[in-house]
């Protein structure tokens, strides 16, 4: 746990786009990490999505942390085009090796869409914006590097999908879940009806949105929809804890592996064995010229930790 104290304590470095804010959550070396300061206050709109670069024992780690909290992180325009721009960097970016989703604000991870700005769009807007977001969202799950969504809070409809979109997902036993859109009379519209039946199967999936309900991080664990559940933690930063363990188990591995591998998962999950063990065999092929391949065996017969570069 020292260790990981540690790192959090080390600087983090901005990524280079407009708009997006970049600062240390951590207070204090050595007892509470990542405690946010000014999560209770108004956000200026720049700094409703933050991104971290983590240094140190988890170097390769980046921390996208929503930060609306007088809105429960509800997905608005600005804090859509937020995300869109920091997806657009970070999918570029070689240093990047996992990504954490995770919430500034206490007790919440995503509330779904900004009700109040959708009630105030004419109807003309609304599925051009509903489609941008969908693609956003997307967009997370067509990252190269592994994403873990760290849920602390409540995540419901677009925040839900949102986790969806994400390699895996880490609860808070407090932790709420749900695509309750029909509760709306609307339906999930960033992926819910497809990533959800994909993940759980299709009746479960039927039963929790057509009921709208909302499950804690147990019932979630219990039926896979998350990988992990913990209890939370006096600072409510418990999913974002063990997620930061999960990356650091990750962030040694060969990049270029990383990246082949989720390709080979994600595309092969959708159609039919024969054919998923042909875009596996495709994957492979990928990786045996690389120097990380080399490096892989030489540390092996030298028998040290390797030293991947992703090339």
């Amino acid at each position: 746990m020292a260790s990981l104290t540690m790192f959090l304590c080390r600087s983090v470095r901005n990524v280079v786009r407009p708009g997006l804010s970049l600062r240390t959550s951590a207070t204090q070396c050595g007892s509470a990490v990542f405690t946010q300061g000014r999560r209770h206050q108004s956000t200026a709109p720049e700094e409703e999505l933050q991104v971290q670069y983590l240094e140190g024992d988890s170097q390769g780690v980046v921390v996208f942390g929503l930060n609306r909290p007088e809105a429960k992180n509800a997905f608005s325009r600005n804090l859509a085009g937020l995300l869109k721009e920091a997806l657009q960097a970070v999918k570029f970016d070689q240093n990047a090796r996992v990504l954490i989703i995770r919430s500034l604000a206490p007790g919440i991870f995503c509330a779904g869409a900004d009700l109040k700005e959708r009630a105030k769009m004419k109807p003309s807007e609304v599925g051009p914006f509903v489609a941008g977001l969908r693609a956003a969202l997307r967009e997370i799950a067509n990252l190269p590097m592994p994403v873990i969504a760290a849920l602390d809070g409540v995540a419901l409809g677009g925040g839900m999908e949102m986790a969806l979109g994400c390699d895996m997902r880490v609860a808070a036993v407090s932790a709420k879940m749900g695509l309750t859109e029909t509760k709306l009379a609307i339906i999930p519209g960033g992926g819910g009806t497809q990533n959800l039946p994909r993940l759980i199967g299709p009746a479960k999936a039927k039963e929790l949105i057509f009921t709208g309900r909302a499950i804690d991080g147990q019932e979630a664990y219990d039926i896979g929809l998350v990988n992990h559940v913990v209890p939370q933690n006096s600072n409510g930063d418990a999913a974002f804890q063990r997620s930061l363990l999960l990356a650091q188990e990750i962030v040694p591995q060969g990049p270029v592996a990383l990246r082949v591998a989720k390709i080979a998962i994600n595309r092969g999950s959708q159609v039919d064995l024969d054919t998923g063990m042909a875009i596996e065999e495709a994957c492979y092929a990928q990786v045996i010229p690389t120097k990380d391949r080399m490096e892989g065996l030489m540390a092996f017969k030298e028998k040290r930790p390797p030293r991947y570069k992703g090339e």
